[in-house]
């Protein structure tokens, strides 16, 4: 009888365990895919261990496309939410719309989009900003970071307000485009993004 409680038990825990746990789903561009580095030291590998060292048992799909725009992952995101039924969904998008000067409100539309399109299904949303070097003007990179303060604070989700606090523009923490962040960068993407993503979980 002993023994049957304890295999009952142990399973009905294993049933509580599997039922916590959930799908982390990034979506972004070059930067969380990881561009000119092994995948491995990637920031989105990284939040894998991270979580593995802290005891939650979710799992990391990095569904992040190298030269992908906010209208790119607009399209991309109703298969793989369908896909991977994520319980949190992380955004990094939008650096390419800005490199290519598109327009800051279609940004933020874009983005609006899939923060709906998340929720609808059943997921909680991080939203990872992006900034501009200066020579972009200030009118317009000053839009650009407003884009995403606004729809954080219209949507109610979790920002982080640049992603690349603490990189973009040091040297030694870029690679040699001097857009893309090394290696040696990841750990700080990861704490940059960890504080908004762990309450979600």
């Amino acid at each position: 009888m002993r023994v049957w409680w304890l295999s009952a038990g142990l399973a009905l825990y294993c049933l509580a365990q599997s039922a916590a746990a959930g799908t982390l789903l990034v979506v972004g561009d070059s930067i969380s895919a990881g561009f000119g580095l092994d995948t491995q030291v990637g920031w989105v590998s990284l939040l894998q261990q991270r979580l593995k060292d802290e005891g939650f048992t979710d799992k990391v799909v990095n569904a992040s496309i190298s030269g992908d725009t906010s209208a790119g992952g607009q399209a991309r995101l109703p298969a793989l939410l369908a896909a991977h039924k994520p319980s949190v969904v992380v955004l990094e998008l939008g650096g390419n719309d800005g490199l290519r000067g598109q327009p800051p409100a279609q940004l933020q539309q874009n983005l609006a989009s899939m923060i709906e399109r998340s929720r609808a299904a059943g997921a909680k949303v991080v939203l990872l900003g992006m900034r501009l070097p200066p020579n972009y003007g200030v009118r317009y990179t000053t839009a650009f970071a407003q884009a995403y303060e606004q729809l954080a604070a219209q949507q109610k989700v979790a920002l982080v307000p640049f992603f690349l606090e603490g990189v973009g523009g040091v040297p030694e923490l870029m690679q040699a485009d001097g857009i893309h962040p090394a290696a040696g960068a990841q750990q700080q993407l990861l704490e940059n993004a960890w504080p908004a993503i762990k309450p979600l979980l």
